[in-house]
């Protein structure tokens, strides 16, 4: 009986235009990283190009387009390393960015969180109901672009309405950066003795992703705006008042120095709720998944779905990582006060990396799920596990070790959360991929090929790239910074935490405060599933508590119009189509906005300036905010409306 054969999909060439479209991407996110503190997804702007090129090649198919976001998504996704690298740099431990041991950090970590996205793809990906935004929105490009959905009629049809759609919301973050219309209002105003406020970007690729993810994550978001916004920062602004300082100031510095932290307990006991409730499917996905290997290898035919890396080669390659993880452990450790104690801090650091590191890979897994990769608060992630890295060496040495031991610990702490923040960063891209792949019909186990390469690709760019800009600009707060240092805001606060738990000055109280209301949140969704009501997932309201609320008030506004458009199109005649036009709709927002990332990111970096494109005399903010208002609701009315008349 001869076999079908299968359509391209692992190809060299694929493979090559991951890595070229790899060189751009990840540049362009090192440098916006730690220029302003902001990353942009990389998965969707590399689906469209790979889309464009490849179309005009023969042979292509759409699962060979899905291998080159694979790669790209994957390698402009380790980037986020950013956000913890460079404190070792700050803390004057290192003077560069040796090449070998950050692309070792960088590399390790993020296989790591390639076989931990592995043992993670069935129950989160296949098996949990969770709506994937972003993979769901690269899928609909990939297969609107390659004219496999719904016949050539509807794919013309959605492929206008995609193109129509990126195109506006590419045109309106683009005209922001001019300056003639603003992209983010806030208000502020106080409560009592103490002050709030109001205060949302414009934004049509966050509306999109708050369409996507649906109505039970953004209710859960907007109580969580309400526990920060409406509770947390009356109350405690109006305990720490601010003399001479402005609300906008008063109420910033308690959002970052309090209600975060707060957020982060909440996020805390959220994660462990989550783990605790995925437990049994991920098991579940682990049996299966070693089932399907005993079954492939007793000449079974599986279908491609089910076709994952091997359970067995999964765990060597986990077990084998350790060698290498230890050996760049030791070098932080060597010539130090700590070297003598090398062999517990390395033993006990391995089982922590493997530990915790998949425990953050589901969380940040579920979280990807949740509201999309590119949302998910990494930076949240980074903060909890230096706290947790940082306690585990307190409790190891106490607070008695003289200043450079101290600086020697704060720096092995930095190096273990590295590690542990390449897990995270790429389970939180991958199992997103994952999703898309599933999507599409791809082969699992080609795509996890694909991560593995798409990790080895960023790690060899990130340390150059790094030490370019280090050598061009240095960084805020490092010895010798310049007067145009990289802020790297992530990275300072990262590594002022790792030395407040080692000093004693860490804000434990509001961590502590948030943990007690993250058992409140699980206890209250619990009790919303049993009366079979809207649930309100407890991590989800952590997000809502702890991302600004500039980012968090048009996703949950997206929610709410994404619920109502949905509410109408099932009642169409053709249900099907009508969904899938609002959901192409809300994947062009999300795929013109970070297109325009792209180029802005390299704007940027070629120009050196934060606002390159901003014109002389646009400093009205008046009229540039109201002009922002009116457009971006006009054209929100006016784009749903095309996708109800294409339904």
């Amino acid at each position: 009986m001869s076999s079908v054969p299968q359509p391209a999909e692992l190809t060299l060439r694929g493979i090559a235009l991951g890595g070229a479209i790899t060189l751009i991407f990840t540049a362009a996110n090192v440098y916006l990283g730690l220029k302003v503190g902001l990353t942009f997804a990389t998965s969707i702007p590399a689906a469209v190009i790979s889309m464009a090129i490849l179309r005009r090649l023969p042979g292509a198919t759409v699962l060979e387009n899905n291998i080159v976001q694979t790669v790209a998504s994957a390698a402009g996704t380790l980037s986020a390393i950013i956000f913890v690298l460079p404190g070792l740099v700050m803390i004057g431990w290192w003077q560069g960015f040796p090449w070998l041991t950050t692309a070792g950090i960088t590399a390790t970590g993020g296989i790591l969180g390639v076989m931990f996205s592995v043992l993670l793809r069935r129950a989160l990906v296949v098996e949990a109901d969770l709506p994937f935004p972003e993979g769901r929105a690269a899928a609909e490009v990939l297969a609107v672009g390659s004219g496999s959905r719904a016949g050539e009629a509807d794919s013309a049809r959605g492929l206008r309405l995609l193109a129509w759609n990126g195109l506006v919301s590419a045109a309106f973050a683009a005209l922001a950066q001019t300056r003639l219309v603003l992209d983010s209002a806030g208000t502020w105003f106080r409560v009592g003795a103490g002050a709030t406020g109001i205060a949302g970007n414009l934004s049509f690729a966050l509306i999109g992703v708050g369409h996507l993810v649906g109505p039970s994550v953004g209710a859960a978001m907007a109580l969580g705006l309400a526990i920060a916004w409406g509770g947390l920062i009356p109350l405690l602004t109006a305990a720490q008042p601010m003399p001479g300082a402005g609300l906008e100031a008063w109420v910033g510095a308690v959002f970052r120095q309090d209600v975060r932290f707060f957020g982060a307990g909440v996020m805390g006991v959220a994660a462990v709720w989550t783990l605790v409730r995925i437990a049994a499917p991920v098991l579940g996905g682990i049996r299966s998944a070693l089932a399907a290997g005993r079954a492939r290898a007793a000449g079974a035919a599986l279908a491609v779905a089910e076709r994952d890396l091997p359970v067995a080669a999964v765990v060597l390659v986990s077990l084998a990582l350790l060698a290498p993880i230890g050996w760049l452990l030791w070098t932080v450790l060597a010539g130090t006060p700590l070297e003598g104690e090398a062999l517990p801090l390395i033993a006990g650091a391995l089982l922590f990396i493997l530990v915790i590191g998949l425990c953050v890979a589901a969380v940040t897994g579920y979280m990807a799920g949740l509201i999309g990769a590119s949302n998910s608060p990494l930076s949240g992630v980074g903060i909890l596990a230096v706290l947790a890295s940082a306690a585990l060496l307190l409790g190891l040495f106490g607070r008695g070790t003289d200043p450079e031991g101290t600086r020697a610990l704060v720096a092995y702490a930095l190096a273990v959360t590295g590690i542990v923040f390449g897990v995270a960063t790429i389970a939180n891209d991958n199992l997103q991929d994952l999703k898309t792949g599933q999507l599409v019909g791809a082969t699992p186990w080609k795509q996890q090929v694909a991560l593995v390469i798409g990790v080895a690709f960023g790690s060899v760019i990130i340390p150059p790239v790094l030490n370019l800009l280090g050598t061009s600009f240095g960084f805020a707060g490092a010895p010798g910074a310049g007067p145009n240092a990289l802020a790297a805001p992530q990275a300072g606060l990262i590594s002022a935490l790792a030395r407040g738990v080692l000093t004693g000055d860490a804000n434990w109280r509001m961590l502590a405060w948030g943990a007690v209301a993250g058992l409140g949140l699980v206890g209250l969704d619990a009790a919303l599933g049993r009366l079979n009501v809207l649930r309100l997932p407890p991590l989800a309201v952590a997000l809502g508590i702890y991302l600004p609320m500039k980012l968090v008030l048009p996703l949950v506004a997206g929610a709410a119009i994404g619920t109502f458009y949905d509410r109408w199109a099932r009642g169409r005649p053709d249900p099907e189509l009508a969904l899938r036009m609002g959901t192409l709709t809300a994947t062009g927002s999300i795929v013109g906005e970070s297109l325009w990332g792209v180029a802005f990111a390299l704007i940027v970096y070629l120009s050196g300036s934060d606002a390159p494109l901003a014109l002389p005399g646009s400093e009205a903010q008046g009229p540039a905010l109201l002009a922002g208002l009116a457009l971006f609701a006009g054209a929100t009315a006016a784009l749903y409306r095309t996708a109800r008349r294409s339904a």
